[in-house]
Parts: C-alpha cells; sequence; structure tokens
C-alpha cells in the first residue's frame, strides 16, 4: 500500500483498489490538489483533523469521493458548504470504498482533561493492515498489524503513553503522525488559560525580550 503524509494526521493511503484521504485538517498542507480520491475519512470533530475552510474545494475536485465521518463531526458540517452527503459510521462496522474494506474501531476520543467533555472518535483500519487511530490509543484485533500511525504529541497523551501503545501493538512499522502540534504552541497555551485558576493569567514571553512581570 502506497501511503503519503502530508503533516499532522492527513494521510494518503493508496491501496491499489481505492484512494483514501484520512483527516485533512488545519494544521496538514498540500492536500489540497489531490484527485482520484474515492473517499475523505474523518476521524473526528476537531479541526486539527477536518478543516472545515478548506474541505468544500477538496470534495469539489474530487466529485466522486464519499465523506466517511463519525457522528459527531457530522453535527457540525450542518454549516459547511459541501454538496456530499457525510455517511456516519460507528464503530464495530465496516464499509467498502471501492475495493477497499475500511473496519471502524475505538470510539472515544482520549481523555484531554475530566472537565473537557469526550467526544466520538473512529479508528479506521485499512485492509486489515494499517490503522489510523485518530485522537486514541485504540487496540486492533489479534491479527498483526503492517503499519500504525503512531501519535505523537497532544494534550491528553505523554510520551510513555506512546511508547506503551507501540508495544502493545507491535506493528512491522510504526508512521509518527499528529506531530504538528509540537509547532503550535497555543494548543497547551489554551488549554492552560482555560482549565487555570481564575486569579492566574498566563504570559508567553517573547523569545530574548525583556518583559517585566
Amino acid at each position: 500500500m502506497e501511503v503519503t503524509h502530508f503533516g499532522h494526521s492527513c494521510v494518503l493511503l493508496d491501496t491499489g483498489a481505492a484512494r483514501l484521504l484520512i483527516d485533512p485538517g488545519n494544521f496538514s498542507a498540500d492536500f489540497e490538489g489531490l484527485t482520484g480520491i474515492d473517499a475523505v475519512l474523518v476521524t473526528h470533530q476537531h479541526p486539527d483533523h477536518l478543516d472545515p475552510e478548506r474541505l468544500p474545494a477538496l470534495l469539489k475536485a474530487n466529485p466522486q469521493a464519499r465523506l466517511v465521518v463519525d457522528s459527531g463531526t457530522a453535527g457540525q458540517l450542518g454549516a459547511t458548504k459541501i454538496d456530499v452527503d457525510p455517511e456516519i459510521v460507528e464503530p464495530g462496522t465496516a464499509v467498502q470504498i471501492g475495493g477497499a474494506r475500511v473496519e471502524v474501531l475505538g470510539g472515544r476520543h482520549a481523555v484531554i482533561h475530566p472537565d473537557i467533555p469526550v467526544i466520538p472518535n473512529n479508528a479506521y483500519l485499512v485492509d486489515g493492515t494499517h490503522l489510523h487511530p485518530g485522537d486514541a490509543l485504540t487496540v486492533v484485533p489479534a491479527e498483526p498489524l503492517e503499519v500504525l500511525f503512531l501519535p505523537t504529541a497532544a494534550p491528553w497523551q505523554k510520551l510513555s503513553d506512546a511508547v506503551t501503545y507501540l508495544r502493545e501493538v507491535a506493528p512491522r512499522t510504526a508512521v509518527p503522525i499528529h506531530q504538528g502540534i509540537l509547532s503550535v504552541p497555543g494548543m497547551y497555551y489554551g488549554h492552560f488559560e482555560r482549565l487555570g485558576p481564575e486569579q492566574t493569567t498566563v504570559q508567553v514571553l517573547d523569545p530574548a525580550t525583556p518583559t517585566r512581570l
């Protein structure tokens, strides 16, 4: 299977029988010009996994493409100007796309913080060999896995979590994804601001700039 990584969690899987684009989000780049896509699959509703601003043009360039989403994403697509009806898939089901079989696993996003509601999250197992877990550490069934797209950095994950998950799944190949957050420090700072004490101000300092605090 041919795999192309467009940054963060966005990958294109070309099985030879179908071309599947997973999680075209706002931390990813250069997927806009793709054509010949059979389906766009979205693991969950967060914008780093689905960019609603670029989705309409992507689907317009691929009028034959199906849009396969979780239930949470489907509820947020009403304001997006797309001509494709999303197909909602649930964990425990499977969908045939062209000549590829996509099993839906998981079901819940990893916990970011107890004060943040947990949203749906689909993991997608393509042809029984390539697993994209979205934002969760979903373990596959017993058969050996060829490729695991391994979440690398996230507000809900420690390095030790990723290593433990990698050891548990034990794929032939691990492809690091979800690394775009490392270049967007505001992702973490925003959580500090929303979840920190009311009396605390989060002050981000400019590099090499003296600041009186």
